[in-house]
């Protein structure tokens, strides 16, 4: 897919998902760090900071009154939200995208190393690579995240979340994924993202041009 495509989804997403800019810049960010930990080729990283990007593009089919209710979801609406994975897929491959990466992202970065997760109910290393990776990121970003019922952001948040993805670690996550963002955590190596992309500050706009920076790597 190119650039142009990519900001055009991601803008129309974060017009009906308000919290979805900044979390987009985030999960990329911290996706390109993941891969580079991992020693991953420049190209294979570019493609998974591509797929972060687009992970959310089926919300786009979810109702404005499921997806930016500020209490708790029932059971029903919890049940749609859920799909979103499986509609972001389906919009892609439509699209005409055949990434493997990306299409697998999106539709299995909910699927748990335990086999619990949606939509699939893959198990273990069923799950491929790039999914498995962006699970961690996804949740400690949302567990670092405003929220209408939680407004802490700060470090105390950060610890927290490492703490609940150290918990899950074997059953809702990939055991390596953890560890390998424990150790950029511990290290301050992801300090300036929840410092300068927090949903507190200013951010830019995710445009054509931001995508390519990201492509860049630079």
């Amino acid at each position: 897919m190119d650039v142009d495509a990519v900001a055009a989804m991601v803008r129309l997403i974060s017009l009906k998902d308000l919290t979805t800019a900044a979390h987009t810049w985030r999960v990329v960010l911290y996706t390109r760090a993941m891969a580079e930990e991992f020693g991953l080729p420049p190209a294979e990283v570019e493609r998974l900071g591509i797929a972060a990007a687009l992970h959310d593009i089926g919300k786009l089919d979810v109702p404005d009154e499921i997806l930016q209710k500020p209490g708790k979801l029932t059971d029903d609406e919890f049940r749609t939200m859920q799909l979103h994975t499986v509609r972001g897929h389906e919009r892609l491959l439509l699209s005409g995208e055949t990434d493997q990466v990306t299409l697998e992202l999106v539709r299995h970065h909910h699927e748990r190393w335990d086999g619990l997760g949606y939509p699939d109910r893959l198990k273990g290393e069923a799950i491929t690579r790039a999914p498995r990776i962006f699970a961690v990121i996804d949740s400690f970003d949302a567990m670092t995240s405003l929220r209408p019922y939680r407004q802490d952001v700060g470090p105390e948040a950060a610890e927290r979340a490492m703490a609940e993805l150290h918990a899950g670690s074997g059953t809702r996550y990939w055991p390596q994924a953890v560890e390998l963002f424990d150790r950029l955590y511990r290290s301050g190596h992801v300090d300036w993202i929840l410092e300068y992309y927090n949903d507190r500050a200013e951010h830019p706009q995710f445009c054509a041009r931001a995508v390519s920076t990201l492509r860049r790597g630079g």
